[in-house]
């Protein structure tokens, strides 16, 4: 990666950089973080992984996507440089390619700040050839254990990678116990939720959330964020105290309040539909799946019943999924695998759904699942889409709610 980044004029290095890591809430912060340095006026470019449905939104500029041309183009370019890659040891992979493609996109437009989200891990991710002036850690759990190490401490040191000395660390992770891990990379400023940062208030309010926020520049009180989950809060707070280390000062409530009103999540506790209410949640984690339990029981629990249509990828533990999805309160499983090749099949999860003493019903594609959930449930019932952040991105798409619900800006 840092050949490619040579070989495309380091990119990375001629503009500042907001970094983020942490096992979920990701893509969430930086779109909130994107939105408070775009009212603030500047041109801000993100980089958000994986997509919902095209290539295009892990680019984005003013947070619309980059263009098919455009893409197109610097794609074109990179692919002029392989031979530059001295032997097929260094050939970049996938994901080294798209976010070197980010990082020349953004010089080119050229962008004010760049808003990066690691792909996975942090230390050693593609995305750490850019130094961040700040780095946001959004929380510590465990996933992809099989590339980041077994526990906690593991999976801590990989995403404290992005930390660089004397970078400003905002870290959302509250166990004490892993603060020397991130305190051992020398940032210049380490701000703790909790002690540096709150939630002090965090009530539902329709369509989404009423917040009083505290941060180490102040406090924003009554501010509406059109998001569903009470996990949203800590993300956006995330994303506040990111920019307030960004500017270096606080910032004017007004500001703040615009930023929020128009911060935008997709797949995130969407609503998408209603009579029967359909709502969208990658769930991809164990974590993922307790808060996403939580929220919907929380925000959509006076619905008359629940179906669930759920697929994961190889790798996840079905049943320890499906429990922290609080499965056993769906009178319906659907069952689908995501458009991947690393789909585990629908029939795998299916068995553990039922092991779990829940009625379960194996699809053959995402579409087939919302279609045999809608007709299914009843006009005052509730079908939550979840699991693989690529079953509900194919499900924006077969509910037709891609169009209505821009994954660019609102």
């Amino acid at each position: 990666m840092r050949r490619l980044a040579y070989l495309t004029g380091d990119p990375q290095a001629t503009l500042p950089v907001l970094h983020l890591t942490g096992t979920n809430g990701k893509t969430s912060t930086a779109r909130a973080l994107s939105q408070l340095l775009m009212v603030k006026g500047l041109n801000v470019g993100t980089f958000t992984s994986p997509h919902l449905e095209k290539l295009n939104e892990r680019i984005a500029v003013g947070l619309e996507p980059v263009s098919d041309e455009d893409l197109a183009e610097v794609l074109s370019d990179l692919a002029s440089l392989e031979p530059l890659m001295e032997g097929s040891s260094l050939r970049p992979t996938w994901f080294e390619v798209i976010t070197a493609a980010a990082f020349r996109y953004f010089a080119d437009r050229p962008v004010d700040v760049a808003v990066v989200e690691v792909g996975m891990g942090g230390r050693w991710d593609a995305t750490n050839v850019a130094d961040g002036t700040v780095a946001v850690v959004t929380n510590i759990a465990l996933d992809h254990t099989e590339l980041l190490g077994p526990t906690r401490v593991d999976i801590a040191r990989e995403k404290a990678g992005i930390v660089k000395p004397g970078a400003t660390l905002v870290l959302g992770e509250t166990d004490p116990e892993l603060y020397g891990v991130f305190e051992t990379e020398g940032p210049g400023r380490l701000w703790l939720a909790g002690r540096d940062f709150a939630v002090e208030a965090n009530s539902m309010a329709v369509g989404g959330r009423y917040l009083d926020l505290r941060t180490p520049g102040g406090h924003y009180e009554g501010i509406y964020l059109p998001l569903h989950g009470g996990h949203q809060a800590h993300n956006f707070l995330a994303a506040l105290v990111a920019a307030e280390a960004f500017f270096g000062d606080p910032l004017d409530k007004r500001v703040v309040a615009d930023a929020a009103a128009a911060t935008s999540s997709p797949g995130r506790l969407e609503v998408v539909r209603h009579d029967p209410l359909v709502v969208l949640d990658g769930a991809k984690n164990v974590a993922g799946a307790l808060a996403s339990s939580l929220a919907v029981a929380e925000e959509f629990g006076g619905a008359a019943g629940k179906l669930v249509v759920v697929g994961m990828l190889r790798g996840k533990d079905a049943r320890e999924m499906l429990q922290a999805l609080d499965i056993g309160r769906a009178r319906l499983v659907v069952t689908c695998p995501p458009p991947s090749p690393r789909a585990q099949p629908a029939e795998e999860i299916a068995l553990a759904a039922r092991s779990l003493g829940c009625r379960a019903v194996a699809t053959a594609s995402v579409a087939e699942a919302v279609d045999l959930a809608l007709n299914e449930a009843g006009s005052d019932e509730l079908i939550l889409v979840t699991g693989s952040l690529y079953v509900v991105g194919a499900a924006r798409q077969a509910l037709g709610a891609s169009g209505r619900a821009s994954l660019g800006r609102l």
